[in-house]
């Protein structure tokens, strides 16, 4: 009977390849940089140091953060196209009481990114998922908007186009609170006019390489930007934020008190 894991209060694995336990292995979702890689927690560098595999949407872009973290772990490329057949690999892995470390290429894992099949499966089979918190451009890009923010609807990359683009976006603008968007660059100008057409003057930002050297933000109306990023085409990676509708008065609401007959 193999040795019970000892996990730190850090939630660390402990250190060591190729260990075996009754109580099966650890998941852990790491967040990793949106841009600079300072953003690499010292958690995040512990656990990718101490976890059996790594499963990465890209191994060039996972094998620097392996480095950085001074990791032994095997990676093992975990995306949209190959997550179906990679998923029970990495259940028995953890199963067999390996733990494994689930990283984006940018960001909190499965925030518009893949890793939902994986860990759902690793929750049905009793294994435990853990999150060691990072970046993520939504958050990122909120903080800095000036946008409402206690409400929020995020919905990822829009259809690229067709009649699928335009019905996703004439139910997402009906979500409440603030529209949170990821989009191609070269698309930006086309989802800000369609958003434009649908919702009128609201404010909106748009941010782009959060985080790097090139980091930028734009704010004003819809149609102000729209305007603007078909003059200026936008490079690297954008999120949008759309302010929410404008509350419809009603008489309660009026601060002169309750209205009056004539």
């Amino acid at each position: 009977m193999g040795p019970a894991r000892i996990v730190d209060t850090r939630g660390v694995p402990e250190r060591g390849r190729g260990r075996q336990s009754d109580e099966g292995g650890t998941l852990f979702v790491v967040g990793t940089p949106i841009g600079n890689l300072g953003e690499l927690t010292a958690r995040a560098r512990a656990v990718l140091a101490a976890v059996d595999h790594i499963a990465c949407e890209d191994s060039r872009v996972a094998g620097r953060l392996k480095g950085l973290a001074g990791s032994t772990a095997r990676l093992t490329s975990y995306h949209d196209h190959n997550e179906r057949q990679r998923t029970p690999r990495f259940l028995r892995r953890l199963l067999a009481g390996e733990d494994v470390a689930l990283v984006a290429d940018a960001g909190t894992p499965m925030i518009s990114d893949p890793g939902y099949r994986l860990v759902r499966a690793a929750r049905e089979s009793g294994i435990r998922v853990r999150a060691v918190a990072g970046p993520s451009a939504v958050t990122a890009a909120l903080s800095v908007s000036g946008l409402p923010t206690n409400v929020f609807t995020f919905f990822g990359f829009p259809p690229p186009k067709g009649g699928r683009r335009e019905r996703f976006l004439d139910r997402s603008v009906l979500a409440p609170g603030s529209l949170v968007f990821f989009e191609a660059p070269r698309r930006v100008p086309g989802l800000l006019a369609a958003l434009a057409a649908r919702v009128g003057p609201r404010e909106a930002s748009v941010s782009r390489e959060m985080t790097k050297m090139h980091e930028e933000h734009w704010f004003g109306p819809l149609r102000e930007l729209a305007d603007r990023a078909a003059r200026e085409p936008l490079r690297g990676e954008v999120t949008l934020v759309i302010a929410p509708a404008p509350r419809k008065r009603t008489p309660s609401s009026d601060p002169r008190g309750t209205p009056r007959s004539a």
